[in-house]
């Protein structure tokens, strides 16, 4: 009987494409468990009025750990006329489900490696005074998950009493007589139990590594509130942890200091909106989207997926294009968090082996343009490079019999 089931979502677009990929991959390790595909993405919306059937939400709630694709999101007009005829004008408003999945399961620590591999064309390479260096990053974004900007409260045309709310503030004062239909207004939250969870995680994952300390990456001078109790929190939460240092940067600060010494910054943790630019802007340096995995991690239920789109201009060509190693990274990350970190690590040794022999390239690792033209051009498709993978992966395991 296998150890494990895992609810597979490949979604939308090229998730498609990647999720079957990792799957040989985890099979390749010898990962025991039992696969169940579920439900979600544009389709379901489509069909259905939502993006994330209630048949989904019972399959995690059930057994717990989840491998999503991709989705596809729209604005909510072009989202309304996609559905079917006869659900139009009965209500329906389009959620993102991954979204929705992280708050309907407090998925509130979110995770973003991005870590260099040698010999990957696309790492940051930086000019000196004479000559230029690759410096080596290893960086974790620490993201919360649920609040901050991605809380969901908002409105164009806010109800009165919203209004009323808001002209209890004087800084309000400048907005008052501006129309409604011309007022949109979202609520960024932040809450003192999920900022000292989502902080405490960073240190924990900073002790178990080895780093000497965490960055929290905020705005406490301006947005003076919300990342203000992040800065106070940390502050509190590494009294817990003697030994390691805090250090405080400001958003825009931080992503100028991407571009001069991206190697000081090991851990990093933010609110949702800060934490999700953070994470794309240092997976930029290590190789992109391609190349960038997360975990979306809560109390009971956790899910894994990598943190590109759907890319749907790439889903229908033959063959697949797409790079499928942020995918494959997402699920070693998901063996990390079952326990199976051996497994886990020997992905990862398979993945940075292909990539330092430099053989087999993926469109992107090719600084190609992506189109049917692309494997003409000598790019590896997307299975050619889970072949590389495998057969990293089978030497090893020779070399060890």
């Amino acid at each position: 009987m296998a150890k494990h089931t895992v609810v597979t979502m490949p979604g939308d677009g090229i998730g498609n494409q990647v999720l079957p990929e990792a799957l040989r991959v985890l099979e390749a390790v010898g990962f025991e468990a039992e696969y169940i595909q579920a439900d979600i993405g544009w389709e379901c919306w489509r069909n259905e009025g939502n993006a994330l059937p209630q048949r989904t939400i019972d399959l995690l709630a059930k057994h717990k750990l989840g491998l999503f694709g991709a989705i596809t999101s729209k604005p909510n007009k072009a989202a309304q006329e996609e559905l079917r005829p006869e659900l139009r004008g009965k209500g329906y408003v389009y959620y993102s489900p991954i979204v929705t999945m992280r708050q309907k399961f407090n998925l509130d620590i979110c995770m973003r490696p991005c870590i260099g591999f040698a010999g990957n064309p696309l790492n940051y390479i930086r000019k000196k005074a004479v000559g230029f260096d690759e410096p080596q990053i290893d960086t974790t974004v620490f993201r919360q998950n649920t609040e901050g900007m991605y809380a969901g409260i908002e409105w164009t045309n806010p109800p009165e009493n919203v209004r009323s709310a808001l002209a209890s503030h004087t800084k309000f004062n400048a907005f008052a007589n501006v129309p409604g239909a011309d007022l949109a207004v979202s609520v960024r939250v932040i809450t003192r139990p999920a900022a000292r969870r989502i902080i405490t995680a960073a240190f924990e994952y900073a002790k178990k590594r080895g780093f000497k300390g965490v960055t929290i990456c905020e705005k406490p001078n301006v947005v003076r509130e919300t990342s203000g109790m992040m800065e106070e929190t940390a502050k509190e939460v590494v009294k817990n942890y003697p030994g390691l240092a805090l250090w405080s940067t400001n958003i825009d600060a931080q992503l100028m200091w991407l571009n001069k010494n991206p190697e000081d910054y090991n851990v990093i943790v933010a609110s949702n909106l800060f934490g999700d630019i953070l994470s794309d802007a240092f997976a930029g340096l290590v190789g992109g989207l391609g190349f960038a995995a997360s975990g979306n991690i809560g109390e009971q239920v956790a899910v894994f997926e990598p943190t590109h789109g759907s890319a749907p201009k790439y889903a229908e060509l033959s063959p697949a294009i797409v790079n499928p190693i942020a995918m494959i990274l997402s699920a070693a990350m998901m063996l990390d968090h079952v326990g199976e970190n051996v497994k886990a690590d020997r992905i990862r040794k398979a993945i940075a082996a292909v990539v330092q022999e430099g053989k087999v390239r993926t469109y992107d690792m090719m600084r190609l343009s992506g189109g049917p033209k692309a494997i003409s051009q000598g790019a590896a498709s997307t299975n050619q490079m889970t072949d590389a993978i495998l057969a990293k992966l089978g030497r090893e395991q020779a070399a060890h019999a």
